[in-house]
């Protein structure tokens, strides 16, 4: 199976109006060191922002994310998922900001940033954030840094699957969340080499 180039969208500064939605997506592959800084302004009612990003590191890959979400009018929503796999020496920074205005009523945010270390030597670091000047909001942040989980691995072995299947199943399904459509199987043979 090939391994295609995925082209991510620009980063910088996405301005969106009212009533008009932005859909941003990342994957950043073994081998890959990437700097993503992306600020959303949501500038007027009923704007939406939603990205998504995944990361897959097996060496001394370097990724950071540098994600700022200004809410600056009423009604408008944004989403954040980034999820991803540390292996190796990798070093990855998750540092998401919402900043919701105190005009912004009926804002909904939330970003999510949820990790998986597969060494000693790998590190990761998350820093989600919220600032909130309006009091009619539904905004939430949350994030995790750890590592396979033992107990589905073992559940998994007793039902005669292989370690290495189990691994690569707990991984796809701990991604599955911000795997873009169409690149399931790109996803699962990357996951593979880790």
């Amino acid at each position: 199976m090939g391994h295609g180039r995925y082209i991510a969208p620009p980063e910088g500064l996405y301005q969106v109006a009212a009533g008009e939605r932005l859909d941003l997506q990342y994957v950043v592959l073994p081998g890959e060191s990437r700097e993503i800084e992306v600020t959303v302004d949501l500038n007027g009612p009923g704007a939406e922002a939603h990205i998504k990003a995944l990361y897959l590191c097996r060496a001394d890959e370097k990724v950071r994310f540098r994600i700022v979400m200004h809410h600056r009018a009423p009604g408008c929503k944004s989403t954040q998922a980034i999820n991803g796999i540390a292996g190796g020496r990798a070093d990855v920074r998750f540092d998401g900001t919402i900043v919701v205005a105190p005009d912004a009523q009926q804002t909904e945010a939330y970003q999510e940033n949820h990790n998986i270390v597969l060494t000693e030597e790998a590190r990761v670091e998350t820093k989600p954030q919220l600032e909130i000047y309006a009091d009619d909001v539904k905004c939430s942040h949350g994030a995790t840094v750890g590592q396979l989980n033992p107990d589905e691995l073992f559940y998994m072995r007793s039902r005669g699957i292989p370690e290495s299947e189990a691994r690569t199943l707990q991984m796809l399904s701990f991604l599955s969340p911000v795997i873009p459509i169409g690149r399931e199987e790109e996803i699962e043979s990357w996951i593979r080499t880790l």
